[in-house]
């Protein structure tokens, strides 16, 4: 359930950049012969022409949606160009896509604090590059805003079209504004500059919303698109969320939005003002309620966290209707190769970022034969990660093989597996200079329980050795459980019992980090 989060003491100015139908961009890029041209981009599989994951907008003008298969996509428009997404090990291949968003994501967190959340989407902390700009260069004269800020669309404004670019002038300038809403037109500005650079240096367009929050800047960074930013100034917050519907809202989609419209008859956001800040508690709990009472009215204290890469590395693969797998072997043979690109992108991650990633998760969707509506969900496994292309396939199997017996729950039956997917969590930084605990870790036994590839080049700084306090763990097994880990220890969430076995902890002048 959604926490509220302490306000900021000061305001923010926070963006959210969401790239235009990237992935055909992406595409265009490589085959220029594609602008302008109605296009989609389509899942590797070849059933009814693949799905479709992203649609040009000149695609969408002839109706094409992204819920529709290629097949019904050229039914709508015969001239739509399909391209499909590139494979690897049988599956979507979207390295080419992620790094092309890494282009972007650089470009971006020259001017503040950024957070990645996708692969096309990124949040910026544009507060302290605002205030800069409000000190040593504030907007005085409309003539002098540079075009594309004049044709940001900021709500509250009048809709006359005509005159529509004079007055985002003339509020972008405006000397008797309040504090907060001087910091936004800045922003604003620099927003608008930076989707600028990104389309100069990538060829890519942007979307973005600038608010004084992360809710209210996702809210809005995809109502004008393509190409375009909104503003949204504190004086126009409650005329927007009013009509707002309650799924559109982040964490809202789901069961509380559901709740919120059986229960209390909740429509709009803006419904939620009618009700009490102890109603709302009482109703759904204090933390929760509280955060209902706050986003009704604008209020969220969520901050951008400053990260460039992802929280995770995850691989997965669905298998549909005829595809899904029926025995242990076809199993093994996906999860082998869904590892090996784990295994490759967290080696990469190491290599090239100094991050380890500690957890291994396997998650399954599975039905039972003669039980399409079984009830019971295919339990999620985890255990220490170790690194290897044979020792990570080998544990996901353990995983894989421990949940499927207790969503079996020891009854003799047959299975259909329809989704598999593997997750590497819990990745840390190695602080600068520490290379050499690798080393050590992996020590003289060659079944360390981080053991890297031979290809790997991890450097080597002995002079750290007199500096580390390192317990070194070898030949650790998997254990497949649902267990936590908490100060060193490994508890079972099954039995209930403690796991005698120490993790490793690294003790040092740097902030206390383990290691598995």
């Amino acid at each position: 359930m959604p926490v509220a989060r302490p306000e900021p003491q000061e305001p923010r100015v926070i963006a959210h950049v969401d790239m235009d139908c990237f992935y055909v961009q992406v595409e265009q890029r490589r085959n220029p012969a594609l602008r302008g041209q109605p296009t989609a981009v389509v899942q590797y599989n070849d059933w009814k022409g693949g799905g479709l994951i992203a649609v040009s907008y000149e695609a969408r003008a002839f109706g094409v949606k992204r819920s529709m298969r290629g097949d019904e996509a050229k039914s709508v428009c015969p001239g739509i160009n399909l391209v499909q997404v590139p494979v690897a090990r049988g599956k979507a291949d979207l390295n080419l896509y992620r790094s092309a968003g890494s282009e972007v994501v650089t470009i971006l967190a020259s001017k503040g604090k950024c957070e990645r959340a996708s692969i096309d989407e990124v949040y910026l902390d544009l507060t302290d590059a605002a205030k800069e700009m409000l000190l040593q260069a504030p907007p005085n004269s409309p003539d002098e805003i540079f075009m594309e800020a004049a044709k940001s669309n900021i709500l509250g404004l009048p809709s006359d079209a005509s005159e529509k670019e004079k007055n985002v002038r003339a509020w972008l300038c405006r000397v008797d504004a309040e504090y907060e809403d001087k910091l936004l037109a800045c922003g604003a500005i620099i927003v608008a500059q930076l989707r600028g650079r990104v389309l100069e240096e990538t060829q890519f367009t942007c979307s973005a919303g600038i608010a004084h929050n992360k809710m209210l800047a996702k809210l809005v960074s995809g109502m004008h698109k393509p190409a375009q930013q909104t503003v949204v100034p504190s004086s126009s917050v409650q005329d927007f969320l009013a009509s707002l519907p309650v799924k559109k809202m982040k964490q809202l989609g789901g069961k509380l939005g559901s709740s919120l419209k059986d229960d209390l008859g909740v429509e709009t956001i803006g419904d939620l003002l009618s009700f009490t800040e102890d109603k709302l508690q009482e109703q759904y709990g204090v933390n929760t309620g509280t955060w209902l009472w706050k986003i009704a009215r604008g209020i969220s204290g969520e901050e951008v966290e400053d990260r460039l890469l992802p929280k995770s590395h995850g691989c997965g693969k669905t298998f549909p209707g005829p595809k899904a797998l029926k025995n242990s072997t076809s199993v093994k043979g996906w999860l082998d190769q869904l590892c090996e690109e784990l295994s490759e992108r967290i080696q990469s991650d190491l290599n090239q970022n100094k991050r380890i990633a500690q957890t291994l998760t396997l998650h399954a969707r599975a039905s039972k034969e003669n039980e399409r509506d079984s009830v019971k969900k295919f339990p999620s496994k985890s255990c220490p990660l170790r690194y290897g292309i044979g020792k990570i396939q080998d544990d996901a199997m353990k995983l894989f093989e421990s949940g499927l017996h207790e969503f079996l729950e020891s009854q003799s039956t047959g299975w259909s597996i329809t989704s598999l997917s593997v997750t590497a969590s819990k990745i840390f930084d190695i602080p600068s200079g520490t290379s050499s605990i690798l080393r050590y870790i992996k020590g003289p036994s060659s079944a360390a329980s981080l053991d890297l590839p031979a290809s790997s080049s991890v450097p080597e700084d002995p002079s750290l050795d007199n500096q580390l306090n390192v317990t070194p763990i070898h030949g650790e097994q998997c254990e497949p459980s649902t267990s936590e880990k908490v100060d060193g220890k490994r508890y079972s969430a099954n039995e209930g019992k403690k796991i005698s076995k120490k993790l490793p902890e690294v003790k040092a002048s740097h902030p206390r980090f383990l290691i598995l």
